[in-house]
């Protein structure tokens, strides 16, 4: 079929930039390269070894079929669990739906909230798919140009300065992709007491929150008016299982639990069961060493980095990325990965594909390599921009 034939919201929905940097890094690879990747933000770690056992455990008892749209019953469960012993948070398992990755879980808050002529305000830069959900919802994807001012998230101020009579949510990500910062507690107990008196939704997508290095982990989860996005993929480390999960108001759960009977009509049903091992203490003991692997490779690289002319003005206190300032080095962060990659076997992600605030400035850096190939990588940076 001719592109012509397509339908008009294909063309707001953008590639990932960082595809090409990964196919290029794979290219070269295959030519005899050694390529140290930092553009992909999928942990190095396998998933740990009794999630994996559960879930070949599960094709072993015949658990193959369907389950219900929102999900495993005992895995809603254990979610709710989750929140209670982690974050002192009391969600009911009857508010959660499991969903095929996060992205599931954004869809589906975002189909049941937005619609044509209804704005959605998010924060740039920011993980790009929450855009294009929205433009895929015949929604507008309303970017609020953030800085380190204040943390690269979103204040109320900001909010209220881009809200109109059309505005129908604000997306809040909290460590968020692509700067790791995390919004302070009382800066989104505001956003959520405006929201509410505005009849605005609030979604907080919390899919690094369990990867909290710096201050608390606190869910948004403790209102009972606000979606709430998490998934298995990031933390649990199960980014090819595809599961996440969404917590909601009561009032929107006939509805959703429609959207995704018509949607995706179940998440996995072997990932559920293998999820189920996830909260096992057995797994979150390795989990939480991993997470202090994590934290080290951010304390080594982040003053590496500044100390050769990479600016990381905010200290991100979770996730596993660097949003670094490289105008010192060049004003085009596109071509510069670019010419990394080419020269010295080190990829990264422009900021071109996280909006449209000053993405020629910035380069994420994803630190999900074990700190011998981190130290290579400074190494290289290092050997290259001394030329």
């Amino acid at each position: 079929m001719p592109e012509s034939r397509t339908a008009s919201r294909m063309a707001g929905i953008a590639p990932f930039h960082v595809m090409d940097i990964l196919a290029r890094a794979q290219a070269l690879e295959a030519a005899g390269r050694d390529i140290i990747h930092l553009e992909i933000g999928e942990p190095d770690f396998a998933t740990p070894a009794p999630i994996v056992e559960a879930g070949v455990a599960a094709l072993r008892a015949g658990h193959t079929h369907y389950t219900g749209a929102l999900g495993l019953p005992a895995l809603r469960e254990a979610i709710a669990g989750f929140y209670a012993t982690r974050w002192r948070v009391t969600v009911d398992p009857a508010h959660i739906v499991v969903t095929p990755g996060a992205s599931g879980a954004l869809l589906l808050a975002l189909g049941l909230l937005a619609g044509p002529g209804d704005e959605v305000l998010m924060a740039d830069p920011g993980y790009p798919c929450n855009r294009h959900f929205a433009r895929f919802c015949d929604a507008r994807a309303v970017s609020v140009p953030v800085d380190a001012g204040s943390g690269f998230q979103l204040t109320l101020e900001s909010i209220q300065r881009h809200a109109t009579p059309a505005t129908r949510a604000v997306l809040i990500a909290s460590p968020s992709n692509p700067t790791g910062t995390a919004i302070a507690p009382d800066e989104l107990a505001r956003i959520h007491d405006w929201c509410a008196a505005q009849a605005v939704a609030l979604i907080v997508d919390e899919i690094y929150l369990a990867l909290t290095y710096d201050g608390s982990e606190h869910s948004a989860a403790r209102w009972n008016d606000v979606f709430v996005v998490n998934s298995f993929s990031k933390y649990f480390q199960m980014t090819g299982w595809r599961l996440g999960w969404l917590t909601a108001p009561a009032w929107a759960m006939p509805a959703l639990e429609r959207l995704a009977q018509n949607l995706f009509l179940a998440a996995s049903t072997p990932a559920q069961h293998a999820a189920l091992a996830a909260f096992l203490p057995a797994t979150l003991n390795e989990l939480e060493a991993r997470k202090a692997e994590l934290r080290a490779r951010r304390d080594f690289l982040l003053p590496a980095l500044r100390e050769r002319g990479f600016i990381i003005a905010t200290k991100p206190q979770g996730a596993f990325y660097l949003y670094a300032d490289c105008h010192l080095h060049t004003d085009d962060s596109g071509q510069f990965a670019q010419v990394l990659l080419g020269q010295v076997g080190v990829a990264m992600t422009p900021g071109l594909d996280f909006g449209q605030h000053q993405p020629q400035r910035f380069l994420r850096i994803a630190y999900t390599q074990p700190l011998p190939r981190l130290a290579e990588a400074i190494a290289r940076i290092e050997g290259f921009l001394a030329r």
